[in-house]
C-alpha cells in the first residue's frame, strides 16, 4: 500500500502502556488485608472493599479520559491513522452522497487490556467495535498475531498491510451499520428470535466484510493498492472464517455455533463490496 498518499486521522487515543484494572477486580490479597483492616478497627469490611473497588474503577477511568487524541508518532499508530483516515475520507463521500452525515468513530489503541463502553476489553478478544461509545478498540499486538498466521505475511515486511487495514475497515464497517441503523434494528430482531441470534450476528459480520470491501474499492480507484495486496486481505478474511478456526482449535465445524462466517463466505462478501464499490451490494440479511 502506498501510506503515504493516503489521508490521515486524528481520531486515535493511544493507551498503549497504560495498565487497565477489570472494574471490581481486586487481588485476592488485596481483599484479605482490608478484611483484616476492617475487623481490627470495627468496620464492616464489605464498606473497605467496596470504596476500595470504586476507587479502583475511578483512577481507571480518570486515566483513560486524560489520555487526548491525536495520531501518534510511531510506525504502528502512523499506519492506523493513514487506515483510519482514508476510511472517513471513503465515508464521508458515500454519507454525501446518500444526503447523510458521516459522524467518524474514535480508535483505542491499547495494550494487553483496557475499559471499553461495552465492558472490559483484553488482547484476546481480538479488535472490536463498541457501538455505546463508537469506538473501535485495537491491541496493536493482533498485527504481530496476523504476520505469524497468515500465509505469505511476511513478519517485518509490508507484505502484512493490507491484510492489517481489512481489519480496521471490517471494524469501521460496523460503525457504519451503527450509524445507518442496522446494529439497532439486528439487536431488536435477536431480542424478538433468539433463536436467530447467531445466524443474525453471522449476518453482521458478513456486511462488515463487504462494507470492507467497498473501501477496499475505493483505495483501488485511488490507485493506493499494489499488487498482491487483495490476496493479503482475501488470504486474512479466508484464514477468519469460523470453520477454518474450529479446526484449528481441534474441533469439528459446527455452523449453527457460528458468529462471523465460513472463510468461503466472508471471502464472498469482502469481494463482492470490493468489485462492487456500492454499499447497496452488502445487503447480507436477503441473500
Amino acid at each position: 500500500m502506498r501510506l503515504d498518499e493516503l489521508p490521515t486521522s486524528n481520531r486515535i487515543e493511544d493507551r498503549r502502556g497504560l495498565t487497565a484494572s477489570r472494574a471490581g477486580g481486586l487481588g485476592v490479597g488485596t481483599i484479605v488485608v482490608l478484611g483484616l483492616i476492617g475487623w481490627a478497627l470495627g468496620i464492616d469490611p464489605r464498606l473497605l472493599i467496596g470504596g476500595a473497588e470504586m476507587m479502583s474503577r475511578s483512577d481507571q477511568t480518570q486515566q483513560e479520559t486524560q489520555v487526548g487524541t491525536g495520531t501518534p508518532s510511531d510506525e504502528t499508530g502512523r499506519f492506523v491513522s493513514a487506515i483510519l483516515g482514508s476510511t472517513e475520507t471513503e465515508w464521508k463521500e458515500a454519507f454525501d452522497q446518500a444526503g447523510k452525515n458521516y459522524q467518524p468513530p474514535t480508535l483505542v489503541m491499547f495494550s494487553g487490556a483496557t475499559q471499553s463502553g461495552c465492558g472490559f476489553a483484553r488482547a484476546a478478544m481480538g479488535p472490536f467495535y463498541c457501538p455505546i461509545d463508537q469506538k473501535v478498540y485495537l491491541d496493536t499486538s493482533f498485527f504481530q498475531d496476523l504476520e505469524r498466521r497468515f500465509r505469505g505475511c511476511d513478519a517485518g515486511s509490508k507484505t502484512c498491510q493490507f491484510s492489517q487495514a481489512y481489519v480496521i475497515a471490517h471494524e469501521i464497517g460496523h460503525h457504519v451499520q451503527n450509524l445507518l441503523g442496522v446494529e439497532d434494528k439486528v439487536r431488536q430482531m435477536k431480542r424478538a428470535r433468539p433463536e436467530l441470534a447467531n445466524q443474525l450476528s453471522v449476518r453482521m459480520e458478513l456486511q462488515a466484510d463487504c462494507l470492507a470491501g467497498v473501501w477496499g474499492h475505493s483505495t483501488e480507484q485511488r490507485n493506493i493498492l499494489e499488487a498482491g495486496d487483495v490476496d493479503k486481505a482475501i488470504n486474512a478474511a479466508s484464514a477468519i472464517g469460523d470453520d477454518r478456526l474450529q479446526r484449528m482449535g481441534g474441533g469439528t465445524v459446527n455452523p449453527d455455533s457460528f458468529t462471523h462466517g465460513s472463510s468461503a463466505d466472508r471471502v464472498k462478501w469482502f469481494q463482492t463490496g470490493f468489485s462492487s464499490g456500492d454499499v447497496a451490494a452488502c445487503n447480507t440479511f436477503e441473500q
